[in-house]
Order: structure tokens, then C-alpha cells, then sequence
């Protein structure tokens, strides 16, 4: 805390020590409220200017400003704001010694009589005056705003507060979140919990996090993804289940990764890729009409248009597009590698084929995809958890949704022959015994559970950050998660 923070919170305990002396509670139970500002804002609209009325409101809400010594009051609730009219003509002469009491950022409650002034202003001409909260620190400058990016981030409850833009992306991530689950709901599936903490971390390539059970004496994973318990609901008797639930994994952080996150997984009986991706398309292009009422909006420096059909294309035939390479010409790991080589595609730990294809199509396809495009038919190598494709050898059924050169969603054609799971999650475990962090393990009682029966099976995964990126028009990934993961700040050090 600067020099002059500590200023101004002195002052304000001793106004706190003020009210306390006076014999009024600073922070009282309740406040009986009649309605928010945006209700009286609808239902005086057409109060003409100049106009008291003999209507009694009582408001409530956060003190941002203050005109002519507290005769004049900006009040904000949730809702928005109304101006409050304090006047020894309407108040008593202890509330009007209470104004005095009173700062930017302190929480109040306010009876009066609705009135609108000469300039056309809706006002609450008080009354009556309560003090509901008493706050120590001060809020930044009303004209500057808060703006650094990292105190924004670290104190998210300020940001909140002094910047509207930012309580307006989290509005609409909930609208988001909740237009997703009445799609899913409309269809018949249904909304479950599986384990955060678990014996195996499986379903994606991640490393996850270690937790230890002191009575269980045994270490734990956080969560890399839901997939695997909820396959096992669908074994268990459930055709449609999904989970909207935080995943997390133990990765770096950047623009469009933070440590925990929020993700739909869904899962569905008797349905494949293709159908997968209609339903996809459906629901997202419903959300950005019902948040947006347009089918193309605005992100950074592009126009995204989410009228349908999306394109849909090979992952072989993007990289052809994209590099004029034909990947499918070349059959064994080393052609491959040394065709991205000459393309200047680093080598990294890729171990076969699939995987330096798929290294090729990160490096120089994904970010060229800014329109909404499903790339389809991955390589066998990167995908253990897929049916193959019934047409293609060495290729699965899946797909990957791209807008603005970021994944969005992941989903396929559910692997569900329990043989064949077994062999490539073997393959993944041995990759794990040399050294890949991030290869799944065997899950032995998944594998149990699929010799049991799994029906033909579609499922998807959305990251709800990101796309709730593209629909606020947001940067980074921590403008829409409301606290994301930070580093410590060192005792002694200041941040602002």
C-alpha cells in the first residue's frame, strides 16, 4: 500500500470511528430496497423534466460520485445508476451531518420521493438516509478508471467496480453457460458431476496436477477432463449426459491457456461425427444470435460470420492448400519429417507419422483458419480415443473446430471396441514410461468398463473460454475467467 493510500484509509477509519461514536452501525443486516435503478429508469421514462412526483422509493447501491458537496449523488446498483438529490429541504439535519461521513465506494440506502430535475435527470430526492457499508480503501479515479492490466487482473473485484465494460463479458459468459445448457436440456440430455479428483488423469494429452490423500495415504490428480467417467455413464445405462465443469492442467500460461478452466463435455448414444457437427453448429450459431441478435460479429480486426454449413476440410487437403504438400503421398515417419523440415517446421518429440502431420498442420495451417472451419479426419497416432474411419486408413473420425486461428472444440466418433482401446492406451502408457508427462495412462477399470458394452457414441468437447472470447470480443483469456491464476506477489514488493 502506497504512502498515500494510507492516507486515505486513515481518514476513512476515522469516519468509521466517527459513525460508531454516533451510535449508527456502519455495517447494519439488511435494507428493505423497492426497486433497483434500472426499474425506476423503465417506469419513469416518461416523467417529464422539472417534475416531483409524491412516489416513495427506497434504493440502495455503491456511491461513485458525488456533486456540490453531496448534494448531488451517483448511486450504482447491479442494475446501472440513479442520481440521488440530498437537500436539507428533504433531510433531516443528522443525515445530513451523516453525508459528511461518507466516501467514494461506501455502500448506502436511500428513501425519497422520485423527481426529475430541469436538465432531465431521474433523481431520488432523499428523505431518508442509512449507511450500509463502510469502506477502508479507497477506489481508483473516477476519471482514469483502472487501468493496469496486471493490478486488473490480480484485484478482479476492483475491475469489476470501476470498469462496466468488464461485469458486461461476465454477464454474458453466464448468459453464455446458460443458453448452452437449455439447448443440451431441449434435447433430452442430462447434466452430471463426475470426479474432480481421480486415480488416473485420462482423456486428454495434459499433465495434471498431484494432490496427496493424508487418510487414503495414496496421491491424487486433478482432472484433465471429464471424458472417461462420463463414457462410463453412457456404458452404465445413460444415452446423452454432458458436464459443464473446470478442468485442470498443469501447463504454461499465455493468451489462450490458464491453468484451470471451463469446459462442456458431451456425450451421445448412437450419433457420429457428422452428426456431431451439425449440432455443434446449430447450437453455437444459436448463441452468438441470442447474445448478439446477428450471425457475424466483431473480433479484433475481422468480421466472424457463423452462418451455416461451415467448411469442413481434410486435415491432408488443408496442409495441400496451405504448403502444397501432399502428406498422404508419404508413407513412412521420416518422409514426413524431412518434408517439414523443408517447410521449417521445428522438430519437437514427434515419435511416428501422425504425429509430425499433425505438427506440420499446427505449424502452418491453424493459424490461417480465421472463419469457422471444422478440420476433419486426423491422423490415427494423435487420436487414442477414436473410431477409425471407415473410409480412410490411418485416419479417425474426428474433428476440430477453428475460428480465428484457435481450437474451440474437439470431438469424434467414440472408440468403443474395448481391444482396440486397450492397445492404444498401452501405446500411450509406454510413451509415458519413457518420459512424455502429458501421455494418458492405462486405465484399466475404463478398459473394464468398455468390455461391459458401449453403444456407437458421438462426443465433444467445448472450451468455454475461448469461445467466450470470440463472443466479447476479448483478447486474452483472462479478460473472461473472473480470477484467473497469478503469480504471488513477494512480501515487500508493490504492484501499482
Amino acid at each position: 500500500m502506497t504512502e498515500e493510500n494510507d492516507r486515505f484509509r486513515s481518514e476513512r477509519l476515522r469516519k468509521l470511528s466517527a459513525l460508531r461514536e454516533a451510535g449508527i452501525n456502519p455495517y447494519p443486516y439488511s435494507f428493505k430496497r423497492t426497486h433497483r435503478a434500472a426499474e425506476l429508469h423503465e417506469k419513469y421514462k416518461d416523467l417529464a423534466a422539472d417534475v416531483e412526483t409524491e412516489d416513495v422509493v427506497s434504493v440502495c447501491g455503491r456511491v461513485m460520485r458525488e456533486r456540490n458537496t453531496w448534494m448531488f449523488v451517483d448511486l450504482h446498483d447491479e442494475s446501472g445508476k440513479i442520481q440521488l438529490f440530498c437537500h436539507k429541504s428533504g433531510l433531516p439535519e443528522a443525515d445530513l451531518k451523516l453525508l459528511k461521513l461518507l466516501d467514494k465506494g461506501d455502500f448506502i440506502g436511500v428513501t425519497g420521493k422520485i423527481r426529475r430535475t430541469k436538465q432531465g435527470e431521474l433523481s431520488v430526492k432523499a428523505t431518508g438516509l442509512e449507511v450500509l457499508c463502510k469502506a477502508l480503501l479507497s477506489l481508483p479515479d473516477s476519471w482514469d478508471g483502472f487501468k493496469d492490466k496486471e493490478a486488473r487482473y490480480r484485484h478482479r473485484y476492483v475491475d469489476m467496480l470501476t470498469n462496466p465494460e468488464v461485469r458486461e463479458t461476465f454477464r454474458k459468459r453466464s448468459l453464455a453457460i446458460r443458453y448452452i445448457r437449455q439447448f443440451l436440456d431441449s434435447r433430452d440430455c442430462l447434466e452430471v458431476e463426475t470426479p474432480v479428483l481421480q486415480v488416473e488423469a485420462g482423456g486428454a494429452d495434459a499433465r495434471p496436477f498431484v494432490t496427496h490423500h493424508n487418510a487414503l495415504d495414496m496421491d491424487l490428480y486433478l482432472r484433465i477432463a471429464t471424458e472417461l467417467h462420463l463414457k462410463r455413464m453412457i456404458i452404465g445405462g445413460f444415452e446423452r449426459v454432458y458436464e459443464i465443469g473446470r478442468i485442470f492442467r498443469n501447463e504454461g500460461l499465455s493468451t489462450r491457456h490458464n491453468p484451470e478452466f471451463t469446459m462442456l463435455e458431451l456425450y451421445w448414444a448412437y450419433g457420429d461425427y457428422n452428426e456431431l457437427m451439425d449440432m455443434t453448429e446449430e447450437m453455437i450459431l444459436g448463441l452468438v444470435q441470442e447474445l448478439h441478435h446477428t450471425s457475424v460479429i466483431p473480433y479484433e480486426n475481422v468480421e466472424l460470420n457463423f452462418e451455416r454449413p461451415w467448411r469442413r476440410i481434410k486435415m491432408t487437403d488443408a496442409i495441400k492448400n496451405e504448403t502444397g504438400l501432399d502428406v498422404s503421398s508419404l508413407k513412412t515417419f521420416e518422409e514426413v519429417k524431412e518434408a517439414a523440415q523443408k517447410l521449417g517446421v521445428p522438430i519437437k518429440n514427434e515419435t511416428n507419422r501422425g504425429e509430425m502431420i499433425n505438427s506440420i498442420f499446427e505449424e502452418k495451417v491453424e493459424h490461417t483458419l480465421i472463419q469457422p472451419t471444422y478440420i476433419i479426419d486426423y491422423p490415427l497416432e494423435v487420436s487414442p480415443l477414436t473410431k477409425v474411419h471407415r473410409l480412410e486408413a490411418g485416419e479417425v473420425e474426428r474433428f476440430e473446430l477453428f475460428a480465428f486461428g484457435r481450437e474451440l472444440a474437439n470431438g469424434y466418433s467414440e472408440l468403443t471396441d474395448p481391444e482396440d482401446q486397450r492397445s492404444r492406451l498401452e501405446e500411450q502408457a509406454r510413451k509415458k514410461a519413457a518420459g512424455n508427462v502429458e501421455a494418458m495412462p492405462l486405465d484399466l477399470d475404463f478398459i473394464m468398463a468398455m468390455e461391459y458394452g458401449m453403444p456407437p457414441t458421438m462426443g465433444i468437447g467445448i472450451g468455454i473460454d475461448r469461445l467466450v472470447m470470440l463472443l466479447t470480443n476479448s483478447s486474452s483469456v483472462r479478460d473472461v475467467i473472473p480470477f484467473p491464476t497469478m503469480r504471488p506477489v513477494l512480501k515487500g514488493n508493490t504492484e501499482e
